[in-house]
């Protein structure tokens, strides 16, 4: 996207190879929105940097910086917001679009997405602005929605006005001091965010989720075999296309672990969401929803 309106886009990554994230088709389709992307490339044992420096070399709009992991910054995923924020640091925009490493944008939104930010720039309320999460979980034509999967989350921010990312990056609020963030305002774009976090074989599942749990956990805890794909509460069959940059991936990863034939793992837990999921279904409205951001419009 260019124009009168710089656009950055920014992310983050630490070994995207070994872990299956697929942070070059994520990185690929966010280019055609932005006049320059940064990337954080976290020091790991893999070619990931590699596999960077070969993008940036093809893309003049990449710059990558690395950096260091602080293995400390254990409690409750701090260390990603805190990689979040070394990539915004950089950014040279007046608005900035974020994807994660496992986040995909589909092409046929980018019009949506352009329109929703000049329409954002006119108002200066708007600080944010929201799109709609798709969540794969064990393979590429499966998703949940579990009315624990969050529906909703700001991936573009208006930059310059002291917007971090909060806790463990799934958002973001304006620092107003060490003890006070304030939610965004933020408008709705409709667009989707294709969220592939919990789509690999379940043997690199279990190194991921693994390496996850040292991000948020002391040594020794953790969540125990959460790793292991099964028949949850909210999956139901994906019937829409994906982006074009994941057909490769799709193609050459495929597998079919037909969770929707397995038996339904039901704990006493699960009877709120099924009362929610009807809500949902039924009104529009899921009560009880984590909302990170105050909309305006």
């Amino acid at each position: 996207m260019s124009g009168e309106i710089k656009i950055s886009g920014f992310t983050f990554v630490r070994n995207g190879v070994n872990y299956d994230y697929p942070f070059e088709e994520s990185i690929r389709s966010l280019l055609p929105l932005v006049d320059e992307l940064v990337i954080n490339v976290g020091i790991g044992s893999d070619d990931t940097l590699k596999r960077i420096e070969n993008l940036a070399k093809e893309e003049k709009k990449i710059r990558f910086f690395q950096s260091v992991w602080d293995e400390n910054l254990r409690a409750g995923g701090l260390i990603l917001s805190q990689q979040t924020n070394l990539a915004i640091a950089k950014c040279k925009g007046s608005w900035g679009i974020y994807l994660q490493a496992d986040e995909v944008l589909h092409e046929d939104d980018y019009e949506k997405i352009r329109s929703a930010i000049t329409r954002a720039d006119d108002d200066h309320r708007v600080e944010g602005i929201l799109f709609r999460y798709i969540h794969f979980y064990g393979d590429f034509f499966i998703v949940n929605k579990n009315p624990s999967a969050y529906r909703n989350e700001i991936r573009i921010i208006r930059l310059g006005r002291q917007i971090q990312s909060y806790k463990d990056a799934q958002g973001f609020r304006k620092k107003i001091n060490e003890n006070r963030w304030e939610k965004l305002h933020v408008h709705n774009c409709d667009a989707r965010i294709f969220h592939y976090g919990w789509v690999r074989p379940p043997e690199v599942m279990r190194e991921k989720t693994v390496a996850m749990d040292k991000l948020y956990h002391q040594e020794g805890e953790g969540t125990g075999d959460n790793y292991k794909y099964k028949r949850i509460f909210g999956l139901e069959r994906f019937k829409d296309t994906h982006p074009k940059f994941m057909f490769s991936r799709i193609e050459e990863k495929k597998w079919n672990i037909d969770l929707l034939k397995a038996p339904l793992v039901f704990t006493l837990k699960d009877t709120r969401k099924i009362i929610v999921w009807f809500i949902e279904k039924i009104t529009g409205w899921l009560p009880f929803e984590y909302k990170n951001y105050k909309r305006i419009g």
